[in-house]
């Protein structure tokens, strides 16, 4: 028997979230322990209800969904409501969901997981902002060296920013926990829109999904064509990119992304620059290298993924 990678998944649904939720739920790539929700995309309750909604049309009744933080460590709740809609699912219109929010904080949930687990065989993808994950290593420092893979999407640097001239939304909404997570010693991989406007929703690969005729692929084809619709309309692109599926696809399949070993510095004094990732290569100039940025991404090797998962 294959050796599933034990899991944790932390993020705000989104319509995103929505997509690599499915696909997380239907790998076998995967050990799934929980989903966490934090607030993000659209405030806590919104995103707690919406992992709720899609752990029922995955038919994972089995997987926990813990609420996590309701806020940012020090800003203000700031939303994303008009890329994932007022609900933060799209198109989809909430319905009541017959599996509960799991008793416990979402930051106890990740602790606990992780401590009770051998050191490095639990992983972490983090699909909106650190809140949940600064708030458990400062309740249990010892977490940093006992997390496995912390598969994040977040930052930018070549392809600049989607919510300010430099910044990317998951940073930017919580910049003071991005600084604490990357100056722990977590194992960070970062997905920042270098690599994440390579995986783009085409009218193709939109299509491939919803031909499965499944509840799973037809939740996640919806979602991408509300990317597609916003993403038309205030930007001008006719393929969204799909951000939040690349950090679990590179945890199922490693080989589908390029990475290079950098150091990642968030900016969080300035107001012109809060939330930009300073991504350093050179080891001359950033002593030492401990993170990874992903730099290229084979998005027709992540769509194969998406649809062969959620067939």
């Amino acid at each position: 028997m294959v050796n599933r990678q034990a899991l944790i998944i932390d993020c705000d649904p989104g319509v995103d979230d929505a997509v690599a939720l499915m696909l997380a739920f239907g790998a076998p790539e995967f050990e799934l322990l929980a989903v966490t929700t934090v607030g993000g995309n659209v405030p806590l309750k919104k995103t707690t209800r919406n992992a709720r909604m899609l752990r029922q049309i995955a038919g994972r009744g089995d997987v926990p969904v813990h609420a996590g933080a309701d806020r940012p460590l020090r800003r203000k709740p700031a939303g994303a409501g008009e890329f994932h809609g007022e609900e933060g699912l799209g198109f989809m219109a909430p319905f009541a969901a017959t599996g509960p929010v799991a008793d416990g904080h979402g930051v106890d949930a990740i602790i606990n997981a992780v401590m009770e687990r051998e050191p490095g065989s639990v992983a972490l993808a983090v699909l909106g902002p650190m809140t949940n994950l600064a708030l458990a290593l400062r309740k249990e420092p010892m977490m940093a060296a006992r997390l496995g893979s912390v598969a994040v999407m977040g930052g930018a640097r070549g392809e600049g920013g989607n919510i300010t001239a430099s910044a990317e939304f998951n940073v930017w909404a919580d910049p003071e926990a991005a600084d604490e997570v990357l100056r722990s010693d977590c194992k960070v991989t970062m997905f920042g829109l270098d690599a994440t406007h390579q995986v783009r929703a085409t009218d193709a690969r939109i299509a491939a999904v919803a031909a499965l005729q499944t509840p799973q692929g037809d939740t996640a084809a919806a979602m991408m064509r509300f990317s597609q619709k916003v993403e038309r309309e205030i930007v001008g692109w006719d393929a969204p990119p799909v951000h939040d599926v690349c950090p679990v696809a590179w945890l199922a399949r490693p080989d589908l992304f390029t990475l290079k070993t950098c150091r990642i510095s968030v900016e969080c004094q300035s107001e012109l620059t809060r939330g930009h990732t300073a991504v350093e290569f050179r080891p001359a100039i950033a002593r030492n290298l401990p993170h990874q940025w992903a730099v290229g991404a084979d998005a027709d090797g992540v769509f194969e993924l998406i649809t062969e998962r959620l067939r």
